[in-house]
Parts: C-alpha cells; structure tokens; sequence
C-alpha cells in the first residue's frame, strides 16, 4: 500500500486530473480525489493523492509544500487516519465534560429541575 498525502490550499477549480499531474513528477500516483461539498457540489479546496511508495511521498512533501499553485501557496503533509482521532477525541472529552459539569454548582442545579 502507498502513502497518503493530505494536500490543501487548493484553487477550486482544481480537478483530480490536475491533482494527479502536480503530483507524478515525483512518482506514481496511485490515486487522486479532491474533496467536494454534498450541498454545493463544489471543491472544498483541499484533497487526497496516494503516491506508490514512502519515498516517493516524502520527495512530492519536499518538492510541493508551500509552493505557489495558482496563486495558493500548498499544504501538502502525511495523511493523518481519521478513525483514531474521532473516536478517542469523543469519548475523552464527553467523558470530561460530564465529570466537571456533575461537581460544580450548575450540576447540581441541573439535577434539581428534572
């Protein structure tokens, strides 16, 4: 499996060809997707390229972050997972939330109404 990059900043009139284009002077690109908006059927500005290998990714990192595309400067970094952060991060601050809200004051008067 390759390594995904994250690349923001984009115009919003990039396409996924064009993604794909940017990216394969620094090897093969295994895929391309530029995130749309469900509402407005439109770019969100940023997307996803899976380049072959580690290095091949490190080498598109180096050659496009903070390079002048179409008038953006680029943000193009690792791929962070999705999974981990959203379910940990959920449950570690609902959890805190409701152990801080319980022993102050307004707690307790939360309570008393229902």
């Amino acid at each position: 499996m390759g390594k995904k990059l994250y690349v923001g900043n984009l115009t919003y009139n990039v396409n996924e060809s064009d993604l794909e284009a940017l990216f394969t002077p620094f090897g093969t690109v295994q895929s391309a997707q530029i995130i749309i908006d469900r509402d407005t059927n439109r770019s969100k500005g940023f997307g996803f390229v899976e380049m072959d290998t580690d290095a091949q990714a490190q080498a598109a990192i180096q050659g496009l972050n903070d390079r002048d595309h179409d008038g953006r400067n680029l943000t193009v970094n690792e791929a962070k997972p999705r999974e981990p952060r959203s379910g940990g991060g959920g449950g570690g601050y609902g959890g805190g939330g409701r152990s801080g809200g319980g022993g102050g004051g307004y707690g307790g008067g939360g309570g008393g109404r229902y």
